[in-house]
C-alpha cells in the first residue's frame, strides 16, 4: 500500500479527525505556556492513552505535536518568553512588533507561515521519506560537529551592535552547558559536590530565566516609564499577497527545517535558528531592520520549525530512528503498543503510516483556523497594564519551570538566570547567544569527542575530506570565518560598491 493511499485510513474515520483537531487545539495552548513544552505534553499523553487503541492515540499525539510547535510563538511575541525552544528566534522581531502595537499582525503572520511551512514539510514526509532518510544517515560525528560549529556562527546574527559581547555570552553558554556529569566518563564537572548539579542545567530553564524573568525585572524597575501599547487589530484575514511575496523565503526556510529536522538528535530549535540567520544574510532590503520588527524575522523561523516537525518522522518511519524528542516519544508509544518501527512498518502496518502522515497533514490544515481564531483575544494581553502583567509573567515563569521536573532547584536556577539576564540587558549584552551556547554545547562536545576517537584510527584530514558532506560543512565554516576578517570585509565592500556604481 502506498503512502498516499494509506492516509485514507484516517480520512475515512471522523473520530480520528476529531482527535487530531483536539490535539492541535491543546498543543497550541500548551505550547503558549512557558515551560510546558510539546515534549512534556506528548509524554503525558502516553500514560493517558495507554489503554486506547493505537490509531486514536497516535492521532491525538500528532495533533499535539504540530500545535505545540506553533503555540510557542504566541508567548514569544506577546511576552518575550519563548513558549518552546523553537520559538526563541521569534522573540527577536515578534516582541518589537508587539511593543509597536502590531501584535495581531505578528500573530497572523506566524500562523500563516507556520501553516505553509508545515504543509511543505508534510509534502516532503509523504513523497521524499526514503531519499531524505538515506541522506540523513550519511551524517557522522564530524558532520554533526561541523553542524554545531556552524550553529555557533549564528552569534553574529544575535549579537546586535557588539560582536565581542555576543561571543562572550555564547562562550559562557558553552561553559554552562558542560555542567553536570560527563556522559562519556561519568566524571562530575563544575558540580562542586552538589547533587543537584549532576544532571546539568536545563536549557529551557535558562531560556525562561534569561528571556521571561529578566524581561519582567527590567520592566518592573521603572513602571512609570512603561506605557500601555494600544494594539491595532483589524480584519484577521491572511494577506495572501504578502504570503506570495514571502514565499521564496518561506520555501528556503522550510527546506532548512526539513533538512535539520530529519537529522536524528537535532530538532526545530536548531532549524529555526539556522533559518533566522539565513534570512538575515539573504534578505537585502527588509522594510524594518532585523531585531526591530522585521516580518522576515518571523517568516523564517516559524516556517522552519513547523517544517521540521513532519521531517522528524522521516527517519522514524523509514528507519526507526526518531528525528527529535517528540518523535522519540511516539517511537516509544509504538513499541508499547507492540509495533516495530523501521523499514518493515510501511509494508506490514500501513495503517500506522497513514495515521502519522495523514495526522500531520490534517493537523497543519487545522492549524490555520485554530491559530487565527484566538488572535484577537491573545493580542489584548499586550494591552494589560504592566503593573498587573509583570507579576503574572513571574508566576508563569515559576510554574512553568517547576512543571519541567517538579524541582525547586529549577526555580532557583531560573531566578539566577533571570537576574543574570537583567544585568546583561542593563549593560547591552545579548542574551540570545548565551542560550544558543547552552543548546549547542552538548551537540558540539559529544561529537567533538567522537571525532577525536575516530582520529585514533583515521587521520583527521581524511575524516574531513573523505566525505562530501564533511568537506562542504568544513569549507562553509572557513568561508564564514574568512568573511569576518577585516581585509576580506573591505574587499567585499569594494566589490559591492563597484557593482552599485
Amino acid at each position: 500500500m502506498s503512502t498516499v493511499s494509506s492516509i485514507t485510513v484516517l480520512i475515512q474515520n471522523p473520530f480520528l479527525i476529531f482527535l487530531v483537531a483536539i490535539g492541535v487545539f491543546v498543543g497550541i495552548y500548551v505550547g503558549a505556556i512557558p515551560g510546558l513544552s510539546t515534549t512534556m505534553a506528548v509524554s503525558i499523553l502516553i500514560s493517558f492513552t495507554y489503554s486506547w487503541d493505537t490509531l486514536p492515540a497516535l492521532a491525538l499525539m500528532t495533533g499535539v505535536h504540530v500545535g505545540g510547535c506553533f503555540g510557542g510563538s504566541r508567548s514569544a511575541i506577546l511576552l518575550n518568553i519563548p513558549g518552546t525552544p523553537a520559538a526563541l528566534p521569534t522573540t527577536f522581531d515578534g516582541y518589537p512588533l508587539a511593543k509597536k502595537g502590531q501584535a495581531a499582525q505578528a500573530l497572523t503572520v506566524t500562523t500563516v507561515q507556520s501553516f505553509v511551512g508545515g504543509i511543505i514539510g508534510c509534502i516532503a514526509l509523504v513523497f521524499a521519506t526514503p531519499a531524505i532518510s538515506k541522506f540523513a544517515l550519511q551524517f557522522n560525528a564530524p558532520d554533526y560537529l561541523f553542524l554545531g560549529i556552524l550553529g555557533l556562527m549564528l552569534v553574529g546574527s544575535l549579537s546586535g551592535t557588539s560582536m565581542l559581547k555576543g561571543v562572550l555570552a555564547a562562550a559562557c553558554g558553552l561553559l554552562i552547558g558542560t555542567f553536570g556529569m560527563d556522559s562519556f566518563t561519568g566524571m562530575q564537572r563544575f558540580t562542586f559536590g552538589n547533587l543537584y548539579l549532576m544532571s546539568g542545567v536545563n536549557y529551557i530553564v535558562a531560556m525562561i530565566g534569561l528571556f521571561g524573568f529578566s524581561e519582567a525585572l527590567v520592566q518592573l524597575r521603572d513602571l512609570r516609564s512603561v506605557d500601555v501599547i494600544k494594539q491595532k487589530i483589524g480584519r484577521l484575514i491572511p494577506d495572501w499577497r504578502q504570503v506570495f511575496h514571502f514565499f521564496p523565503l518561506t520555501f528556503l526556510s522550510a527546506l532548512i527545517g526539513i533538512f535539520v529536522g530529519a537529522l536524528p538528535g537535532t530538532g526545530g530549535d536548531i532549524a529555526a535558528l539556522f533559518a533566522y540567520d539565513t534570512a538575515k544574510r539573504t534578505v537585502k532590503h527588509p522594510e524594518v531592520p532585523f531585531g526591530e520588527g522585521a516580518l522576515e524575522g518571523l517568516v523564517a523561523p516559524e516556517s522552519a520549525n513547523n517544517a521540521a516537525a513532519p521531517a522528524a518522522y522521516i527517519p522514524l518511519l523509514s528507519l526507526g530512528i526518531p528525528g527529535d524528542t517528540c518523535a522519540a516519544i511516539i517511537l516509544g508509544s509504538l513499541v508499547i503498543h507492540g509495533f516495530n518501527p523501521g523499514p518493515t512498518l510501511m509494508t506490514k502496518n500501513p495503517e500506522i503510516l497513514g495515521i502519522i502522515v495523514g495526522g500531520m497533514v490534517l493537523a497543519n490544515l487545522f492549524l490555520l483556523p485554530l491559530g487565527l481564531s484566538g488572535i484577537r483575544i491573545f493580542s489584548k494581553i499586550a494591552e494589560v497594564p504592566k503593573q498587573l502583567l509583570m507579576p503574572v509573567i513571574i508566576v508563569l515563569c515559576v510554574v512553568g519551570v517547576y512543571a519541567i521536573n517538579n524541582s525547586m532547584i529549577d526555580i532557583v536556577w531560573m531566578t539566577g538566570f533571570g537576574v543574570l539576564g537583567y544585568f546583561m540587558r542593563r549593560h547591552d549584552f545579548p542574551v540570545g547567544p548565551m542560550v544558543l551556547g547552552i543548546i549547542l554545547s552538548s551537540l558540539i562536545e559529544k561529537n567533538l569527542r567522537r571525532t577525536i576517537s575516530l582520529c585514533a584510527t583515521t587521520p583527521f584530514f581524511q575524516l574531513i575530506f573523505g566525505s562530501i558532506l564533511s568537506s562542504i560543512l568544513f569549507l562553509a565554516i572557513l568561508a564564514i570565518i574568512a568573511c569576518q576578517l577585516p581585509s576580506v570585509k573591505r574587499l567585499l565592500q569594494a566589490v559591492k560598491t563597484h557593482k552599485n556604481d
